[in-house]
């Protein structure tokens, strides 16, 4: 069954459903671009999810040392790389479905309009050959009514006895034109229809069949190339699913790496002090000896015990170089890291001072090479770079003996600070109080004063005014900065060279 044999006489019905079908294939690609576009949107808040809460800073990587803070990392990176697919089905969608079917589709609009305008034309042609038959026909009816008009004339003349032999032999003469006229009207209606049959069997029978079939053809490829695109929309996704599986298989291994013993571990490790719990409080007996007030007893007023809740608010003081505001776990574990990385930088100048001296050495047996004084200034700047790290790492380094060989003395003082009373003389007491996590109080390494007014724009820095008297804090490192306090308590950092030291 085909349309040019079953539909010959259905144009119109054919016409709306071919446009139908176009309309379905628009409609399609509407429907694909806006699901690129939910998945567009969808994989863009996914991002923007995973950034918020991406852990970022000391703090937080600090705190990504425990499993299930770093767990929580990884579920965002799989996350992240899920928007990723999102985004690719979302691309995938809009080159392999959008764009291909809609140049496809003005394909199609063409095909389809040059059908229609073919069947049109046949149509057309036929109506003028049928009208041109018409016209043919009444010529013929007409002719032929006046030509037995005339022979009827002749007949009646020649039966008429006043009519003389002139006038019947010009009625017959007239008759007889009349109908040769006829004739050849008769002839050419024959002959017009004739060519019309021809051509309506044509148009029914071949001309518009092949068109319809054409137009039949061209509707089946457009339903396949549909069926196709809904595959596609399957397909696409599926493409995808594999990774998609491996990230979901990410989060749910980001989930069973957590071990909590490790991360209770961890923690005590980070804060582990390194002190003594505080011995039992003695108890005084004020019933022996009791005296009653005077000068001499108000010097000595009764032992007070120190602050040890655990729970107590802390006042943390700015933090000492040597990492002594720490306790000593702690002091030693930032003292070896500062170790660790000074010994790191240390052996990247001493190899960078060696591949210098060996360039030098070979500038100085192939001068074509290159000049070796060129060299110089990077030698002497590595030399004092490699000197002053030395320096830092012999300081850390006695910082950390210090360190470990004064934690037993360190702990027994902790443990008997709780009873004991340091005397400044003999006519006054203080009364330590032993809080803030053991913080030490850091003491001025010496005083300056400002030549400059300085803007502390910058985190970190502090502003100050010229004349301003500063305590240091901690000494320039050779980066040009030092740490000062200033008269109101607020220390940061300034330049070195903004300040002259006083005697």
């Amino acid at each position: 069954m085909d349309w040019g044999t079953d539909l010959w006489d259905q144009y119109d019905v054919i016409d709306k459903h071919t446009q139908s079908g176009l309309d379905l294939v628009e409609r399609y690609i509407k429907f694909v671009k806006e699901r690129t576009e939910i998945e567009q949107s969808y994989a863009k808040q996914l991002r923007s999810l995973t950034k918020k809460y991406a852990k970022r800073g000391s703090k937080e990587e600090q705190d990504c040392k425990f499993s299930n803070h770093a767990s929580f990392q990884e579920i965002l990176n799989e996350l992240n790389d899920y928007a990723g697919q999102r985004e690719l089905v979302a691309e995938n969608m809009m080159t392999g479905i959008c764009v291909e079917l809609t140049k496809y589709l003005q394909d199609l609009k063409q095909e389809r309009k040059t059908h229609l305008s073919e069947a049109k034309k046949a149509q057309q042609n036929l109506e003028s050959s049928f009208k041109h038959l018409e016209s043919t026909k009444k010529r013929f009816a007409k002719e032929w009514a006046e030509a037995e008009k005339a022979t009827q004339q002749a007949e009646k003349t020649e039966n008429d006895l006043n009519a003389t032999k002139l006038d019947v032999e010009k009625a017959k003469q007239h008759a007889h034109a009349r109908t040769h006229v006829a004739e050849e009207c008769r002839n050419d209606y024959a002959a017009q229809l004739q060519k019309y049959n021809k051509e309506q069997n044509f148009f029914y029978y071949s001309e518009i069949p092949q068109i319809f079939n054409k137009m039949q053809d061209m509707d089946e490829r457009r339903i396949r190339r549909m069926a196709e695109g809904y595959c596609q929309f399957s397909d696409i996704e599926k493409k995808v699913l594999p990774i998609i599986s491996k990230c979901l298989e990410g989060i749910s291994s980001a989930g069973g790496k957590i071990d909590e013993k490790q991360d209770a571990i961890l923690f005590i490790e980070q804060h582990k002090s390194g002190f003594e719990r505080p011995a039992d409080v003695d108890f005084e007996d004020y019933t022996q000896g009791i005296k009653a007030a005077t000068s001499d007893s108000s010097l000595n007023p009764p032992k007070v015990r120190a602050k040890l809740w655990p729970f107590s608010k802390k006042h943390k003081l700015p933090a000492a170089e040597d990492f002594s505001h720490l306790p000593p776990e702690q002091r030693k574990k930032k003292l070896q890291g500062k170790i660790d990385e000074i010994s790191k930088d240390l052996n990247k100048a001493q190899d960078q001072s060696e591949a210098l001296e060996k360039m030098k050495g070979v500038y100085e047996q192939n001068p074509q090479m290159g000049d070796p004084s060129s060299l110089e200034p990077q030698i002497t700047e590595t030399a004092q770079n490699i000197g002053r790290l030395r320096g830092e790492l012999s300081k850390y380094e006695t910082w950390l003996s210090e360190a470990v060989g004064g934690e037993e003395t360190s702990n027994t003082i902790n443990n008997n600070t709780p009873h004991s009373v340091v005397t400044a003389d003999q006519s006054q007491n203080i009364y330590t109080e032993f809080d803030d996590e053991f913080d030490d109080i850091e003491s001025p390494l010496g005083q300056c004063t400002a030549l400059y007014t300085f803007e502390g724009n910058s985190e970190g820095t502090i502003s100050i005014t010229e004349g301003e008297q500063l305590s240091i804090m901690e000494d320039d490192k050779g980066d040009g900065w030092m740490r000062v306090l200033r008269a109101g308590g607020e220390e940061g950092y300034i330049p070195s060279s903004y300040v002259k030291l006083v005697p």
